[in-house]
């Protein structure tokens, strides 16, 4: 009696003709024994190392049919020298060179304030570009269910606000309760101001001061820092000035804007 031995082999790695791709800076995939995704950083002799969207990196070996990419199964190989690489946009997306703006959608996305307008276009600014979405801060959110309800969500315009300090119990916590729903989609990052969702290693400090309560926060942060008081505005251009790009940014608001752009931008939001 013939024996039977099962294939074990996992379908992606069955030997099968698939495309071969070059390995080039930014190019984004996965390697699905491991389920890590990230963009190419470098490429050396039968080795890869990935990059994910949090700054974790991680080597591979060049193997056939050893990644999936756009959810196909590829072989990496080592980019062909030449001048012309893509790069990436400050939100670790893949650029696209020479890409238009889209028309604007109706759909938007709502900040607290300028500073908050201001990071959000810095890290993120080429994507929204590319998909239409148009950031408008509020200056506040205690007028928000107002401006939710004269904006009108909608299946063709789904709004999607971000909010500082959002934490359980608070204020904030219950606007954003009272205005979530079908076609809009309130969330938040728990730092008191945006400010504190730029790490601390980017600016050269080792962490954020500690302001006691009841003292206006910047102002606080301002004087513990020895930058001067009164402004605080210069202080921001400052920190802004040291955001280059996602790694420079608390992973927990990172995911928060990136939900954002995926509820107003999904099927039925545009």
């Amino acid at each position: 009696m013939r024996s039977y031995s099962p294939d074990l082999t996992p379908g992606w790695k069955k030997s099968r003709p698939v495309p071969e791709v070059p390995a080039e800076p930014g190019l984004v995939v996965e390697e699905p024994g491991s389920g890590f995704c990230g963009a190419v950083i470098r490429c050396e002799a039968g080795t890869v190392t990935l990059e994910d969207r949090f700054g974790k990196h991680r080597v591979f070996p060049l193997e056939p049919r050893g990644f999936l990419w756009e959810g196909r199964v590829v072989t990496l190989v080592r980019p062909a020298a030449g001048p012309s690489r893509p790069t990436r946009t400050a939100s670790g997306s893949v650029a696209v060179p020479g890409a238009r703006a889209r028309v604007a959608r109706a759909g938007r996305i709502y900040v607290e304030g300028r500073h908050d307008a201001e990071l959000v276009e810095k890290v993120w600014g080429d994507d929204l570009r590319i998909e239409g979405v148009v950031v408008e801060y509020l200056e506040g959110v205690d007028d928000l269910p107002a401006i939710v309800e004269e904006f009108g969500p909608g299946p063709d315009a789904r709004l999607g606000v971000l909010v500082d300090h959002l934490v359980p119990g608070s204020k904030e916590s219950r606007i954003a309760e009272a205005v979530t729903g079908e076609h809009a989609l309130v969330v938040g990052h728990p730092y008191i101001d945006v400010w504190e969702a730029v790490k601390p290693s980017s600016l050269g400090i080792q962490s954020w001061p500690r302001v006691p309560r009841g003292q206006d926060w910047k102002t606080g942060v301002c004087r513990a820092l020895g930058w001067r008081v009164a402004n605080t505005g210069e202080a921001w251009q400052h920190i802004l000035g040291r955001v280059r790009s996602y790694k420079d940014l608390e992973p927990e608001l990172l995911g928060r804007v990136e939900e954002l752009i995926d509820f107003v931008t999904e099927s039925g939001g545009a």
